[in-house]
């Protein structure tokens, strides 16, 4: 999967399931501050990634270091390399 894939794919969860809204989605986009997601939202994006890349997260603190859009693609691409 592509970067590029990667992208798309965790865009469209953050506009059709966490109903963000699609203008503050950009990669400098900081997921609580900008984003407004909580921790409730966090239980929910590790189902949705888990489901939609193929890998469990089997340490929830790693997501709890991903501060931005940015690293959420990092984390999911090295995850998935």
């Amino acid at each position: 999967m592509t970067r590029t894939e990667i992208e798309e794919k965790v865009k469209a969860f953050l506009v059709d399931d966490l109903e963000i809204e699609e203008e503050n989605i950009y990669p400098e986009s900081r997921l609580k501050e900008d984003m407004g997601i909580d921790s409730l939202d966090y239980v929910d994006i590790v189902v949705i990634v888990e489901k939609n890349f193929g890998f469990k997260i089997t340490n929830p603190s790693e997501m709890t270091a991903v501060k931005t859009l940015t690293q959420f693609y990092d984390y999911i691409e090295s995850k998935i390399a």
